[in-house]
């Protein structure tokens, strides 16, 4: 007993003792460019369990041995290990890390380190996409990742067109979107602000274990989340001034009556009387307008031990530039974790969103059309209408745009949410049940209002009048639609290292999806009284039923049930194995066709793990080599019980004194109709140098989709054949480049990047004269060549007399001052057959360059987007239904030989000029200064004294300048309609947006 007395005694002597040498330590942890207090920061006694974290100032104490070492480690930061050699305070100055290879990325159903991958994934901070004023995320992935192609609209609230890696089918070639494990279509009720990480999923070693869902790329989001162990209150809040940044260049009244004067002369017509038209009327001046926009969001975050909670708040507010548009958002996230031991630990996630949103009913075409010589209006009651030539056509836009102001309301409600349970078991099983849903309600109603008296100018004997029509009346329209979504998954995860050489991790899991919609809608027209112009009345049940309305109502619903699995495998960090297979059945097909099997292998090398590299080779600090291949599945965007024919009614029957309607199949549906199958190859080269300063990542790829879901049009019917029919191939290469450095208080970084795709439609229907037509035969999809690709006539010229007319081939009917055509068949004439490929309205190249500067408490940010390779087609510029104002090309127009040999003569009965043809195609090539920022951050000591943890202050200007060859309002024409894409008809101004914001912490 005395012996363990002692022994005890000896032990805490010895104990204290080591207690007396040791040291207790202070010190502050700062970094980022502005160098703030880093909250969280571990900091460690090298070799030893002794360790603490920094607190809400950046602050921290620790005893260690005066001759220990500090490990400082912080996510996102490079790792420091710091010797203390006596000191009894250290401060700390992280960098942040430019080696990103420890960073951990969001996959399918789990999570990966970047090094260990053998798929092509990108990623991109929270915090680079909420500095940009969109009102939708996606927007301000532009230019940021290499293969991915976004086409931004400037409607408020409207979405952006996606496409990653090219255009995989002819039906829909949109990603899906994960957004914390909820698959979606559209992410427009998350709120920029609430972002921690977007991963771009691109090739089919990422995207085969989503199986039918991952055909065309996954994009993966992830919100934040509580920091640990501390209590957060984050507020940001932008104001904005939206201008257009150029107009469309029509001519004005002097110009209009030049031209017009000189295009009745050309068809023989007497002069017109311009006598009482002595108005200069920019019509576009009067549509557009500044426009203000406010972005706002609240953040409070608190973690415990035990549980973790956030709630988000936000709104914004976006007038259109388009006078009587705006869009309203209301965003709202709670969620929460609790941990109840080491071993269980559940939450959950709700998100609620409410908009609000007043289209304008005013065409752009309209303010373009209308002639510049008519004023606008006598007083709130009496506008002037059009001159007599296009007076039945065309409408004077203020008129339209004040009749149609506030006269509709469109609203809708979005809930998505989820809860979850994790068990970890047996030290290295993980097992996670999640339950998801999604539950949207939209409706809108609308009213007609009676119209204006409009006055008609005296035109030669006819004199002034004024007119109102008696024939309108007021009408209502409602519409209501719902939409629901079930999710769940079950996966089981097991992770393990062996002998410090064998790490691996393997998945298995099923999940379940399941969709419903519905809607309604519905108009009626009054047709004894006028319904008022009251929201309180703008329901179809205010006129009596007897009153004529038209009504119409859908749904639909659709299931899909999974199972998955997944093995990742590393030996010694350096040789890396990815293998996924899935299986899955979608209720879309016939109970015979609805299972199909995916899955991918990618394989990696670490080739600067080998020793022979460590020895040999300087200045590079990794290279890996990477491959993968794989098949997935594309469902999305077809339609619902693809395998039963609906029915329509045609042709109609006279039998005795009644008559009755047929009813004849819609279309015809293969008996073995299954999904499209993609197939690609993935070939990838990652390097850092120069101690991580510099890091590049190439990737070359291989898709090729079959059997594309086709209608073939059936001759003996007005039916078609819906089959799968078609192999599309997509090959590129991608490059992302990054150099980071700091010299002294001065940091930089320059990401640039680019992408090139080539699309090639391998064959449809080779064995039968088939070809897929859109935008009125326009664009065309056929064998050997891109898809959607304009179709038409190559102009060589203008016919400058009737000598030329015999030298050269041409139409019957072709007069000088028409423009001429190449003979592509060289038959001597021109025809039809003359018609040939004219250029992709999808770019070839896809290219980036983002460039980041921070001295002391200022940084910069200056963004450039573009692409290259495409052609817009100039469709607002084909009509002739009317005689409609001039752009200011038409000022070289045509008059004898030798004025001009681009522009056609001033006839609009002339129809060979509005054909399809190259004369209405410009270079989509363009480059745009997408963002330059500038903020400050104050000090820390200072805030500190109001009770403030950090405050940002910036000015960013947004679409500042666009160099491009087009001449519409923004050179990315609308590319969502695949086999119709490329058309400028109108398109909405993409706005340059000028804010002042803040970013606030307590």
């Amino acid at each position: 007993m005395k012996q363990k007395s002692l022994l005890v005694f000896l032990f805490l002597i010895s104990c204290f003792s080591a207690f007396a040498q040791n040291i207790k330590v202070t010190g502050k942890v700062t970094g980022g460019m502005s160098n703030e207090a880093l909250i969280g920061v571990s900091v460690k006694l090298k070799g030893s369990a002794i360790g603490t974290q920094t607190d809400l100032n950046g602050d921290f104490s620790i005893s260690v041995p005066p001759k220990g070492i500090l490990v400082v480690t912080y996510l996102g930061f490079t790792t420091q290990e710091i010797l203390v050699n006596g000191r009894t305070t250290i401060n700390v100055k992280l960098s942040p890390s430019t080696n990103e290879l420890d960073q951990v990325v969001v996959i399918g159903y789990g999570s990966q380190k970047k090094r260990d991958l053998t798929g092509s994934i990108s990623s991109v901070r929270g915090e680079d996409i909420e500095k940009s004023p969109n009102t939708n995320p996606v927007s301000s992935l532009q230019g940021k990742v290499a293969g991915l192609t976004i086409v931004n609209s400037g409607t408020p609230g409207a979405s952006p067109t996606v496409r990653i890696r090219g255009i995989n089918s002819t039906n829909a070639s949109s990603p899906i979107y994960v957004v914390d494990g909820v698959i979606q279509t559209n992410i427009d009720y998350v709120n920029a602000a609430d972002i921690e990480t977007v991963e771009v999923l691109k090739d089919p070693s990422s995207t085969a274990i989503f199986g039918t869902q991952g055909g065309n790329g996954v994009i993966v989001v992830t919100t934040k989340r509580a920091a640990k162990g501390e209590t957060r209150i984050a507020f940001q809040s932008s104001v904005g001034v939206q201008t257009v940044p150029n107009q469309i260049d029509v001519v004005d009244a002097a110009g209009f009556k030049s031209l017009y004067t000189a295009q009745l002369a050309n068809i023989n017509a007497a002069p017109f009387d311009f006598t009482n038209y002595t108005a200069n009327t920019n019509w576009q001046d009067l549509i557009f307008k500044t426009a203000m926009q406010n972005n706002n969001n609240l953040s409070i975050s608190n973690s415990g031990e035990k549980s973790t909670t956030i709630v988000n708040v936000g709104y914004t507010n976006q007038e259109g530039v388009l006078r009587n548009s705006s869009f309203k958002r209301y965003n709202f996230r709670l969620n929460q974790e609790l941990k109840f031991n080491d071993n269980l630990k559940v939450g959950g996630d709700v998100n609620a969103y409410h908009y609000n949103s007043d289209p304008s009913d005013v065409s752009l075409n309209n303010a373009l059309w209308s002639a510049p010589i008519v004023g606008v209006q006598e007083d709130a009651n009496s506008y002037y209408s059009m001159p007599s030539f296009q007076r039945a056509q065309v409408g004077n836009p203020i008129a339209t745009l004040n009749r149609n102001d506030q006269t509709s309301i469109n609203k809708g409600y979005r809930a998505v949410g989820n809860i979850f349970a994790e068990l970890t078991f047996l030290k290295n099983f993980k097992f996670r049940s999640s339950f998801y849903t999604d539950m949207s309600w939209n409706g809108s109603r609308g009213y007609n209002p009676l119209p204006y008296t409009f006055i008609n100018l005296g035109e030669g004997s006819i004199p002034t009048n004024r007119t109102f029509d008696n024939s309108i009346r007021t009408s209502v329209d409602q519409n209501q639609s719902e939409f629901r979504k079930f999710q769940q998954d079950q996966t089981l995860t097991y992770e393990n290292t062996f002998n410090k050489d064998h790490k691996l991790t393997a998945l298995a899991g099923l999940t379940s999806l399941y969709t419903s919609s519905t809607s309604l809608s519905g108009n009626r027209r009054d047709t004894t009284l006028n319904i008022p112009n009251d929201p309180d009345f703008w329901y179809l049940n205010i006129t009596n039923i007897a009153n004529p309305g038209n009504y119409n109502g859908s749904g639909s619903e659709s299931a899909q049930q999974s199972y998955f699995g997944r093995l990742n495998y590393s030996f010694k960090s350096k040789y890396l194995v990815n293998a996924s297979i899935r299986r899955d059945g979608i209720s879309k097909f016939a109970p015979e066709n609805r299972w199909g099997t995916f899955g991918s292998v990618g394989l990696g090398w670490v080739l600067s793990e080998e020793s022979f590299f460590k020895d040999n080779i300087k200045g590079i600090d990794f290279v890996k080599l990477r491959g993968s291949w794989g098949t997935l599945g594309n469902a999305q965007g077809f339609g619902e019980n693809l395998y039963r024919p609906g029915l329509t009614i045609t042709d109609v029957g006279v039998f005795g004194n009644n008559v009755y309607p047929s009813v004849t199949p819609s279309y015809v549906p293969d008996p073995n109709l299954h999904w499209e199958v993609i197939r690609g190859l993935d070939i990838g080269m990652e390097v850092q140098a120069f101690n991580s300063r510099l890091s590049a990542d190439l990737t070359y790829y291989n898709r090729t989709t079959k059997d594309i879901l086709t209608r073939v049009p059936l001759p003996a019917i007005s039916s078609y054949l819906l089959t799968n029919l078609g192999t599309i191939s997509n090959k590129g290469l991608e490059l992302s480049l990054a150099w980071r450095d700091k010299i002294g208080n001065f940091s930089y970084s320059i990401t640039p990047n680019i992408s090139y795709n080539k699309n090639n439609v391998e064959s449809i229907g080779d064995n039968f004269n088939f070809q897929i037509t859109g935008n009125g035969g326009v664009n065309r999809t056929s064998s050997g060549e891109s898809i959607g690709y304009f179709y038409g006539y190559k102009q060589v010229g203008v016919y400058q007399s009737t000598a030329d007319l015999d030298k050269q081939p041409s139409f019957p009917n072709s007069l000088p001052g028409d423009i001429a055509f190449e003979d592509i068949n060289a038959d001597g004439k021109i025809t039809d057959a003359d018609r040939t490929n004219l250029g992709s309205p999808f770019p070839d190249y896809n290219y980036g360059l983002n460039l980041s500067l921070a001295y002391k408490s200022f940084d910069m940010i200056v963004e450039g987007q573009g692409v290259a390779g495409n052609h817009v087609y100039t469709q607002r510029r084909t009509s002739n239904f009317a005689v409609l104002n001039y752009e200011s090309n038409r000022l070289n127009a045509y008059t004898r030989p030798g004025t001009n040999n681009i522009e056609p003569i001033l006839d609009n009965t002339r129809g060979n000029n509005y054909l399809m043809s190259n004369y209405f195609l410009e270079p989509g090539d363009y480059f745009r200064l997408r963002t330059v920022q500038l903020g400050y951050t104050f000090n820390k000591s200072l805030l500190n004294k109001v009770g403030m943890k950090s405050l940002r202050m910036y000015l960013s200007g947004q679409n500042l300048n666009t160099w491009s060859k087009t001449t519409g309002y923004t050179p990315e024409a609308p590319i969502s309609n695949i086999i119709g894409a490329g058309a400028d008809n109108g398109i909405y101004p993409i706005p340059s947006v000028y804010t002042f914001g803040l970013n606030l912490t307590f």
